[in-house]
């Protein structure tokens, strides 16, 4: 006590306050440091505040929004949102999304204002929901909304209401949320300066999701509208799984099912809502196209940043499609593509992206793509900060040779379509069938492949018994196919120099069938050579040699071979062209593997079973299932083929 009374009389009042403030004033770099150097679930929590809002929209409905503000009012920070249909949770002004637990800890740290809203009628949102509610670029009232004029209103409410912002607003989102990425981009608020579809939802009938040109994704549409398709009475912060079926083995539980009708009347009664809609919509009606974003990308005013994974099994077409889309509405805006070897959202912090699978790609490539690629788009969109150079055009990672390209446009500038043959005897080369007066003793006046396609025993989509849809499907092992006689395999000799592919497929098939209807499915496999565990990336793991990498796989509903919108039944035993483009692909086939092409005309459940006659497969009947002998033509003049986007070296 006395000590502190001596202290008193030496630093009188005045002085001891001047005192403090200059200690404050040298230790605060010091308590700065400190701070910077917390763990970013404690700095996060530290240095944020979370606030919940319904946020009304032009019609009355209000949507619920968490809003995640720094606690640093001392300068403006910019707003990243993402609008989601999977709920915003963990509700409740003190529970924090685990920004820590992804590369979003990079956003919080540089102090951006994160927001999450439920969309309208899911979760904690008023309103109706309605799956990939069509954009209505004609509205006619001002009451009338989108999915874009929600997106509006919640922007303007955010640049209104949260004082500490800078006035500039990044979208992004992963999937569905990136369809409403997509619907941001349309939603024309000027504070709107940057926006990233990621994988997203852009055509429900060519390419993602629920259907492949035409055919239906039977595993995928029913393993998630099971759940997600059950209607919501009131808002709710939980979820409700639906019908959770008993049965492991998925090929099994698919097949006992039967027809598709079946699914409906045993398994879907309380997610009926938009499966009925599948149902009632067999071919590419007004109803589906109006469903489909890419007519509409036009005056896009926002930096675009498209991302998807060469090797998504759910979104793999809306990626790429959606990028040309607005590349073609738009040729001078900003709009880049980034594609990297990735399941679906692994790029997001789901996965390091150095394989998928078995199949190994030499580096962490979704680290490379955040602090690479979005990290520095959103910083110089949002905060004006550094520069974009280093994103180019295409960021295309092309697996096999394991390196980012990063190219002027996409497909690549240098590229020769180049058509590889099907050859007698299983072969396969770039050279055109020779003649049947060249060959030695053929068995008729044409040549061909064939094979019987047996409904009521389809081929399974991966080999092993699986719960569902695995995500490593897209690289698996395609040993287990070539072993069945309902595939046809055909493999080219050892190549002796690289080959680079770059860009979509063309499948062009001539065939015959003895029925009225059929799938195409073709696949493009990467045949590792036998000796490849004495590779040093597949060192010692002779699991690898031989190894047959599915690069590409898709499917044709063969009654959409002419038209979408229109479909027409086979003429039994009619040769007839079947030919259809598949998704892009990146890869480069290494010297000493082999290409191999597989066709078949199952690929179950991933793909539901055609009946194989002409009738609505969505209301068919046991009865309808047949049997079907199949022809696939190698002669010249009826020469099948995959057309190949070659990159030139």
């Amino acid at each position: 006590m006395a000590s502190f009374c001596l202290f008193k009389i030496i630093f009188p009042k005045k002085l001891l306050m001047r005192f403090c403030r200059c200690l404050v004033f040298l230790l605060f770099p010091l308590f700065s440091l400190a701070q910077n150097d917390l763990p970013d679930s404690v700095w996060i929590s530290k240095n944020y505040q979370k606030i919940e809002r319904m946020i009304p929209m032009r019609d009355g409905v209000k949507l619920f929004t968490a809003i995640y503000v720094p606690k640093d009012s001392s300068s403006k920070h910019p707003i990243l949102f993402t609008r989601t249909p999977y709920s915003c949770a963990p509700y409740g002004e003190r529970n924090f999304r685990k920004f820590w637990e992804s590369y979003h800890a990079m956003y919080c740290r540089e102090k951006y204002i994160m927001v999450y809203q439920d969309v309208r009628g899911r979760f904690m949102s008023e309103g109706d929901f309605v799956d990939v509610r069509p954009f209505d670029p004609n509205k006619k009232n001002k009451t009338e909304i989108d999915e874009a004029s929600d997106t509006y209103d919640a922007i303007d409410w955010l640049i209104k209401n949260v004082k500490s912002n800078n006035g500039n607003v990044g979208v992004f989102g992963i999937s569905y949320p990136g369809f409403y990425s997509t619907m941001a981009a349309l939603s024309g608020h000027p504070a709107l300066k940057a926006v990233s579809p990621q994988a997203p939802v852009t055509d429900w009938f060519m390419g993602d999701d629920f259907h492949h040109n035409g055919a239906f994704m039977l595993v995928d549409a029913f393993e998630f509208y099971k759940g997600f398709g059950v209607p919501r009475l009131t808002p709710t912060q939980t979820y409700n799984k639906g019908y959770e079926r008993k049965q492991e083995d998925a090929y099994k539980f698919y097949l006992d099912a039967g027809p598709l009708q079946n699914f409906t009347h045993l398994f879907m009664a309380d997610s009926i809502g938009f499966w009925n809609d599948l149902m009632a919509h067999p071919n590419y009606d007004a109803w589906w196209k109006a469903r489909n974003p890419r007519p509409y990308m036009k005056d896009i005013k926002p930096a675009m940043l498209v991302v998807g994974g060469v090797y998504d099994a759910e979104d793999c077409f809306g990626a790429w499609n959606l990028y040309k889309a607005i590349e073609k509405e738009n040729p001078s805006i900003y709009n880049k593509i980034v594609m990297g070897p990735w399941f679906h959202g692994s790029w997001g912090g789901r996965s390091d992206g150095s394989n998928l699978g078995k199949v190994k790609f030499g580096s962490k490539t979704s680290e490379w793509y955040q602090k690479t690629i979005e990290f520095p788009f959103f910083q110089y969109y949002l905060k004006g900060i550094g520069n974009t150079n280093d994103i180019k055009e295409a960021n295309v990672f092309f697996s096999g040779e394991n390196n980012w390209k990063q190219l002027d446009q996409w497909p690549p500038k240098d590229v020769e379509n180049k058509p590889l043959y099907l050859q007698p005897n299983h072969g396969l080369s770039f050279w055109h069938p020779r003649p049947l007066a060249y060959r030695e003793k053929p068995d008729s006046a044409f040549s061909y492949s064939e094979y019987v396609s047996d409904p009521a025993n389809p081929v399974p989509h991966e080999g092993d018994t699986v719960k569902k849809r695995t995500r490593e499907f897209m690289t698996a092992d395609q040993r287990f196919a070539a072993k069945r006689n309902d595939v046809l395999t055909f493999t080219s000799d050892s190549l002796t120099e690289n080959v680079s592919l770059g860009g979509p497929l063309v499948a062009d098939l001539m065939v015959s069938i003895s029925g009225t209807d059929a799938d195409f499915i073709v696949k493009l496999i990467d045949v590792f050579p036998d000796n490849i565990s004495s590779t040093e990336l597949y060192k010692n793991d002779s699991s690898m040699n031989g190894y047959q990498m599915m690069v590409r796989g898709e499917v044709l509903r063969g009654r959409f071979r002419n038209s979408f919108e229109k479909p027409e039944p086979f003429v039994a035993n009619k040769i007839t062209k079947v030919k259809f483009t598949m998704p892009d692909v990146a890869h480069t086939f290494l010297k000493g593997h082999k290409i191999m092409v597989q066709i078949q005309s199952t690929w179950f459940p991933l793909v539901d079973r055609n009946p194989q006659t002409f009738v609505d497969i969505y209301h068919a009947n046991p009865e309808d299932f047949e049997k079907e002998s199949i022809r696939i033509f190698h002669t010249e003049g009826l020469a099948s083929k995959l057309i190949l986007p070659v990159v030139k070296n």
